[in-house]
């Protein structure tokens, strides 16, 4: 199923709880959210956050508190609810950072949220009730360089960061006064103690590699896969007692974004306009299984006037010639998950440049799967 909420490029999205609200950022200082309508079969725009004065750079919609977290290259987050008259209502954030906010991502139980920058640091953020206010803990050591991709561990303690530095790093974030727990050693944790709250550290090559684009635990946390610029994907697991890595460095254009959709199989998309799936066998190798994107070209016909400004305004080029066999006709910017069942993701969707958003539908996945020993 494919929307088109504008002309705009989509730079990211995210879903409501129920999956009848989104909120996209259309590639500006605001973020949009829209409401299907089943009557219409069309989606219709309920509200306009407007309150950041830079390019809103990440998103992510807590389903169990209904809040939204922004980060802007203004160098703010917001947390938005919404109010008694059903509007959405912004809250700021003290990040204290003096580089733009890169990306932002809530913690699985919601209470608290981590936000890259380009100041070379993490933004743990966190409701303070006796001040009535988001602040934030830093995350300094030994990061040097740009922050491009988070994600959380389903324990809530350990978090997953990307670089520019070409590396991923493991921090435990274990908050006393928001986990209201003790701090516990995890899987992931090593012997190397030199650097405090530092879990573990990956390069994504001895030569260098590419920078960080995305990265994603798996459902139990024993797996976490990231994508980079030199068209790798990489996979660290540490299911059984130790942690080893395999990286598979592929012939497609870099991916931008990855989720798990089995506790071994994945998707990647990005530069590619095809998303990708891709699974883990018994020797924890990284095999290609199949293009989730199976359109066909279609026949070239001919332009009327009002297509040919569309296509030179959306793409730049007039010439229908050369549009791709693949439903999105540019770069895939955001991965999310749609609907899910037994642990297994059932559909997913994609934003991309093109301004689309698809649903996906992955109902076959046993069936694309059988044949690889996993």
């Amino acid at each position: 199923m494919e929307y088109n909420l504008g002309d705009n490029p989509v730079t990211s999205h995210s879903w409501n709880a129920n999956r009848t609200q989104i909120a996209v950022i259309p590639n500006s200082n605001e973020v949009q959210i829209y409401k299907y309508e089943p009557n219409l079969s069309d989606w219709t725009l309920l509200d306009n956050l407007d309150q950041h004065g830079l390019l809103v750079t990440g998103i992510d919609w807590a389903p169990n508190t209904n809040r939204i977290v922004t980060c802007s290259a203004d160098r703010n987050a917001y947390v938005w609810t919404i109010d008694d008259k059903g509007k959405w209502k912004p809250t700021l954030v003290l990040l204290r950072i003096s580089r733009a906010a890169t990306c932002v991502k809530w913690s699985p139980n919601e209470k608290k949220f981590a936000v890259g920058s380009g100041a070379q640091l993490i933004s743990v953020c966190y409701f303070e009730v006796e001040n009535d206010w988001w602040v934030s803990k830093h995350i300094k050591k030994p990061i040097r360089s740009t922050v491009t991709a988070l994600d959380w561990h389903p324990n809530n303690m350990v978090l997953a960061t990307g670089t520019a530095d070409f590396r991923v790093r493991l921090f435990n974030v274990h908050m006393k006064e928001v986990d209201q727990c003790q701090k516990v050693k995890t899987e992931w944790d090593t012997d190397d103690t030199s650097v405090p709250n530092l879990v573990a550290e990956f390069t994504n090559s001895s030569r260098g590699g590419g920078w960080i684009h995305g990265l994603a635990f798996n459902k139990t946390g024993n797996r976490l896969c990231w994508v980079a610029h030199d068209s790798s994907i990489t996979i660290a697991d540490v299911s059984k007692g130790s942690i080893v890595v395999n990286k598979l460095k592929t012939n497609e254009l870099p991916f931008i974004s990855c989720i798990w959709v089995s506790d071994r199989a994945l998707v990647a998309a990005g530069h590619g306009c095809c998303p990708m799936l891709y699974c883990v066998d018994s020797n924890n190798k990284v095999q290609f299984v199949s293009k989730i994107d199976s359109s066909q070209k279609k026949e070239a016909a001919g332009l009327s006037a009002m297509k040919k400004f569309q296509s030179l305004d959306r793409q730049a080029r007039i010439n229908s010639d050369y549009e791709l066999d693949t439903k999105h006709q540019n770069t895939l910017t955001c991965l999310r998950v749609h609907t899910e069942s037994n642990d297994a993701v059932l559909k997913f969707t994609s934003s991309g440049l093109d301004g689309k958003i698809i649903l996906w539908e992955l109902n076959s996945l046993d069936k694309l799967l059988q044949g690889l020993k996993i």
